[in-house]
């Protein structure tokens, strides 16, 4: 799935990090501040709309479609492969390790 279908179509997206296999490398953080943050323990979390980390394991984020590029390409440039975009209405991954 292109990042150009996925935007156009306009479907809600998720977005969450696997601090277990998180290396600490802030690539993600590099592409969209808006969505990632780095954390005082070196990993890197989403943040919510309100701009707060989401510290609990699985917890997710809104991917805002103007920043779909950029999350998309954290998530493949991410050497830990722990970023997961997924669609809000089904749970399926879109981007990351598990995507098909």
């Amino acid at each position: 799935m292109s990042v150009t279908s996925e935007a156009a179509v306009g479907e809600p997206l998720e977005v969450w990090i696997d601090q277990a296999l998180c290396t600490g490398d802030g690539i993600c953080v590099q592409y969209a501040p808006e969505v990632f943050e780095m954390d005082i323990d070196g990993l890197a979390y989403v943040k919510g709309e309100d701009d707060e980390l989401r510290q609990q394991a699985g917890e997710t984020a809104p991917v805002p479609l103007t920043l779909l590029r950029d999350v998309v390409d954290s998530a493949k440039e991410c050497p830990g492969d722990c970023i997961h975009v997924r669609r809000v209405s089904d749970g399926v991954e879109v981007y990351g390790p598990d995507a098909d």
